[in-house]
């Protein structure tokens, strides 16, 4: 299965793995660069010597091709910008913010630069300034989203730029990923997928719920207020609801509450394994995921599915 995207990444499989911040460290990102695809190590708010222990590590797993996902929103964004220049990354994706300044120095050490978008005018912007591919990622997903779907976001962001174009959200197995092709996408980003690969090292807590979750289990907290984050439905997103329900009231609503019930809480869900009062995020596929497998067996079964997929739909259309 070749793509742009492969020919440009020089990967093996047109898949990337969501940097997701607390979760996307060297173990899961060293095992999907392995095993054919683009392993991400999620910078989120890390300081610059986290960051660069995670690099180290992954580069003693694996030889093959992988990117640091860069919040640029975070205290320690250029703190990373320089991490990855000096240490030669190949690949970078950015969030939660606009990449502009970092362009030019990124350039000059050869890192290609994929920007995650939620539209097509973010997405032209950042083709103007020299963005080597997007991500562009529907509000199917997991964590902080925009207020667009896969399905109709995709193509029109294809049919408006000349980069390659990567879909992300709901995106949670074979046939998922067939559909994102036939959109016009040269590749697919996967989060919740992974979160129950072997080798992610969230709780076991975490994978238990995502793995039990069915269709109409996640939610979208802070849809009036603050930064849309879908996550399984627990004691946490039901607080955010209460509280947003008594704001939406006011004529001067108090946001200072929802930034505080917020704070830490994908620390506690990922590494203290508090699925009650921590934030679980997952994207609309969770349903979909039954059990516990290798990251090998997870981008196998994508391609095969995909490929089964197309060659039946093909067959029976001709």
């Amino acid at each position: 299965m070749q793509s742009k995207i492969c020919d440009l990444l020089g990967i093996e499989y047109p898949i990337l793995q969501g940097g997701m911040a607390w979760i996307a460290d060297a173990s899961l990102a060293g095992a999907v660069s392995e095993a054919g695809g683009l392993g991400i190590i999620g910078g989120g708010n890390a300081p610059k010597e986290v960051v660069l222990a995670e690099i180290k590590k992954i580069k003693e797993i694996t030889d093959k091709p992988f990117g640091v996902n860069i919040m640029l929103l975070s205290p320690f964004a250029q703190d990373i910008v320089d991490l990855v220049c000096e240490e030669q990354v190949p690949v970078v994706t950015t969030g939660a913010g606009n990449p502009s300044k970092y362009m030019a120095r990124f350039k000059e050490h050869n890192i290609k630069v994929i920007p995650v978008i939620p539209s097509v005018a973010l997405g032209a912007r950042m083709e103007k300034i020299g963005a080597d591919a997007v991500v562009v990622e529907g509000m199917e997903a997991g964590g902080h989203i925009g207020k667009l779907t896969t399905m109709s976001i995709v193509p029109q962001v294809v049919d408006a730029l000349k980069i390659p174009v990567i879909a992300a959200g709901g995106i949670g197995d074979g046939r998922g990923m067939a559909a994102a092709l036939m959109l016009g996408a040269e590749g697919v980003q996967i989060g919740t997928r992974f979160l129950v690969a072997k080798e992610c090292t969230v709780h076991e807590n975490y994978k238990a719920r995502i793995i039990k979750a069915r269709d109409v289990d996640t939610t979208v907290t802070c849809q009036h207020f603050g930064h849309p984050v879908r996550a399984i439905k627990n004691k946490l997103t039901n607080e955010y609801d209460r509280l947003e329900k008594i704001e939406l009231k006011k004529a001067d609503p108090d946001l200072v509450k929802f930034d505080e019930l917020g704070q830490g809480a994908l620390k506690k869900a990922v590494v203290e394994g508090d699925v009650d009062h921590g934030s679980i995020m997952a994207g609309q596929i969770a349903g979909l995921v039954k059990k516990e497998e290798t990251v090998k067996e997870i981008i196998d079964s994508y391609i095969s599915e995909t490929n089964e997929v197309i060659a039946a739909k093909c067959s029976r259309w001709l």
